[in-house]
């Protein structure tokens, strides 16, 4: 009969209701569950996926970066990222320890091209990784399946400039920038230096380009021979060079001697070139024995760093001879 079934939990009845053990489903069922989570924490949602995306890029960026920095001094690793700008770097002979070359990567001239400069050049190592090693290698860049990987360059110190001219029986002549933040402008500097029988360039530790490989390469190969130093106190190394008997003459556009009277330019001398944008610091400027002028009558306001140096390299070595 109904009712009296001897199986247990078996239904009995076609009544409807909460069953044994519901503890209330039903009434949280009809909950809200809050508003709906922007688009970009949905799962699944192309947003997020873009997001994730973005976030990734970023913190590639970031640990690029970190291993720019490296360790104190700014020695460290870099990489070259772009078929165009591997090629162009192993054609300036920046120095480079690996040539990572995608898998399955579409091979063009480019790529041919940077494979045999590395083989021909010998001391370069030739990685094929996949794309997801490469992506990792270079930050997530747009790396078009070519990296080169450039050693820290060795920096000299200031110290090592005075002794290097010498003992080649010179006066010292050395540059010191202040505040240039541009590798090209370093690179430039570095080429004038070598072209007109400088002793080297010193360059702050801090707020300044570092020989990067961009530097290299507008250094057009000449910073294989012409040392850079790197300067923990830029204010300091200048006092240092007084102390040794180096004439200190920095460049500004309202100094007060004409490049054309100065006559230290033949004894050992710092040329100290500023940023285009602010030119000397305050502590530097001060320290500095003497402010020279560059005349410019066509009536430009700066020059670049650059071509500043080298004007002044060039009377230097003018006045030498």
């Amino acid at each position: 009969m109904p009712g009296n079934s001897p199986r247990p939990g078996r239904r009995t009845s076609n009544k409807k209701g909460a069953t044994k053990g519901s503890g209330g489903q039903r009434r949280k069922g009809l909950e809200g569950k809050g508003p709906t989570p922007p688009a970009e924490q949905r799962f699944g949602h192309p947003k997020q996926r873009a997001a994730q995306a973005r976030a990734r890029r970023q913190s590639g960026r970031q640990a690029q970066q970190r291993g720019r920095q490296g360790r104190p001094g700014g020695a460290s690793t870099e990489i070259v990222v772009g078929r165009n700008p591997v090629v162009e770097a192993l054609r300036a002979g920046v120095p480079a320890t690996t040539l990572y070359v995608q898998q399955f990567a579409d091979a063009d001239d480019r790529v041919t091209e940077a494979v045999k400069l590395a083989m021909e050049r010998g001391g370069v190592n030739l990685l094929e990784a996949p794309k997801p090693e490469l992506d990792r290698i270079t930050g997530y860049l747009n790396h078009q399946g070519l990296a080169l990987q450039v050693p820290p360059y060795e920096y000299a110190h200031p110290d090592d400039l005075v002794a290097d001219a010498h003992d080649a029986g010179r006066q010292p002549l050395i540059v010191a920038l202040d505040g240039v933040t541009d590798p090209r402008n370093l690179g430039a500097v570095v080429r004038s230096a070598a072209a007109f029988g400088g002793h080297g360039v010193v360059v702050p530790e801090r707020r300044a380009a570092g020989m990067t490989a961009g530097a290299w390469k507008a250094s057009a190969g000449t910073a294989a021979r012409t040392p850079v130093a790197r300067a923990t106190n830029l204010t300091r190394a200048l006092q240092a060079y007084q102390k040794a008997g180096l004439m200190v003459v920095g460049l500004a556009a309202d100094g007060d001697t004409d490049l054309a009277d100065l006559d230290v330019l033949a004894d050992p001398v710092v040329i100290v070139v500023g940023s285009e944008g602010r030119g000397l610091s305050r502590l530097v400027a001060e320290a500095c024995d003497l402010r020279v002028r560059i005349p410019m009558p066509g009536g430009a306001e700066s020059l670049n760093a650059g071509v500043a140096a080298g004007i002044v390299l060039y009377e230097a070595a003018r006045r030498r001879a």
